[in-house]
């Protein structure tokens, strides 16, 4: 028989969260047995989708500021019509190429709105081709809940009309699609929770830190990342601490880091075997991003969250308060974040004792069960 093929959209625009969630899913759904080709619209990232993944490269698109207002390109000037009818042809190409029988579009209709221009002409494309593919709709546990009125309405009437299937990357013991999606009622019969997407178990650390602090993408870590090293440099020599400033942190920066940190501070850009180091962390100290938390929750080691929350973002100080209530995790406001303050939060976090892990983490295998059983639904349908 031949491997399902599944043509998996991803946009990235300011970290690399979506990228590397969506790279698991994929890397879980080939080693389930589906033929999968990763179409990406964000800055290359190394590493990611992963070896083996089919991958086509839409000219990369950024946000141009923290709110994500608008588009820019890769050299930063913002995204003109011709540009825009550009990544669309080339989209709905490659789409006709594959010629599919599942799509997974990432965040959309939940989020990346920005991206309309080119993703409704797609969902027009899917329509009028014979058979036609399963639309899946691939999104967080936890949304932003920044909505202008009509959004959410919008939203249910996009999934009702062209989604088959809303694929809840989350444990429903932790957080349920309708505490920040108003409307989940009305699309309940398309949802499915397939567990929190974090990496498989990791191997055993190859080296240990007592305070190992990450900045995920690290296009937004500027302050965490200088209150992180004037922290070091006033606290104890005898403890070992790590930062990981993230790829895409400033040149300019990441060098006066270097020059900064004391001898008992080793600083690295990214490190491919985080998600191991973290198992030989005494404490994490990290936003709290849905792939960082993940990792941390598997790791089981100790972790204080500061949630990214500029621009009106709600997502991270969500799922922090939610660990925070569940014993997994002391959290520190990013408005309240200073050197003082992070070296008190670090030294109390460290004299408590992490909990047992209570949450579904095999979200990847999950996804590719529930895409299983969804082609299932069409063979019993034409037996």
């Amino acid at each position: 028989m031949m491997r399902p093929r599944v043509f998996f959209y991803v946009q990235h625009l300011l970290g690399i969260g979506h990228l590397a969630r969506a790279s698991r899913i994929a890397a879980a759904l080939t080693a389930a047995g589906f033929d999968v080709t990763v179409v990406t619209g964000g800055v290359p990232v190394a590493g990611f989708p992963g070896p083996g993944i089919r991958t086509v490269n839409l000219p990369p698109v950024v946000t141009s500021d923290e709110s994500f207002s608008g588009l820019a390109d890769i050299e930063g000037k913002p995204v003109d019509d011709a540009f825009r009818e550009k990544r669309c042809r080339m989209l709905v190409e490659a789409f006709q190429s594959c010629r599919p029988d599942i799509v997974i579009l990432e965040a959309f209709p939940f989020g990346r709105r920005q991206m309309r221009f080119e993703l409704l002409p797609l969902l027009d494309a899917i329509g009028n081709m014979a058979p036609k593919p399963f639309v899946v709709a691939s999104i967080r546990d936890i949304l932003q809940e920044r909505v202008k009125p009509g959004r959410s309405e919008e939203t249910a009437d996009l999934v009702n009309r062209h989604f088959d299937l809303v694929m809840v990357h989350g444990d429903p013991a932790f957080a349920t699609l309708g505490e920040t999606f108003p409307l989940a009622h009305q699309i309940e019969a398309k949802i499915a929770y397939t567990g929190l997407v974090a990496a498989p178990p990791p191997a055993p650390a190859s080296e240990s830190f007592d305070v190992l602090i990450s900045v995920g993408g690290g296009a937004a870590g500027r302050n965490l990342v200088g209150s992180a090293v004037a922290a070091a440099r006033n606290t104890r020599t005898d403890l070992k601490w790590g930062l990981i400033t993230g790829p895409n942190f400033p040149k300019d920066a990441f060098e006066t880091v270097l020059h900064e940190a004391p001898p008992h501070l080793s600083v690295f850009r990214f490190r491919e075997d985080f998600a191991n180091l973290l198992t030989g962390a005494r404490l994490s100290v990290s936003q709290a991003g849905y792939n960082t938390v993940g990792d941390i929750l598997r790791a089981g080691c100790r972790s204080l969250l500061i949630p990214f929350a500029s621009g009106g973002e709600t997502e991270q100080t969500r799922r922090a308060l939610g660990l925070q209530r569940l014993g997994l995790a002391s959290v520190l406001k990013e408005e309240e974040l200073n050197e003082a303050t992070l070296a008190a939060a670090i030294e109390q976090t460290l004299a408590s004792e992490p909990k047992a892990l209570r949450l579904d983490l095999d979200g990847a295998p999950g996804t590719a069960r529930a895409l299983r059983e969804l082609l299932g639904v069409r063979r019993s349908l034409s037996a």
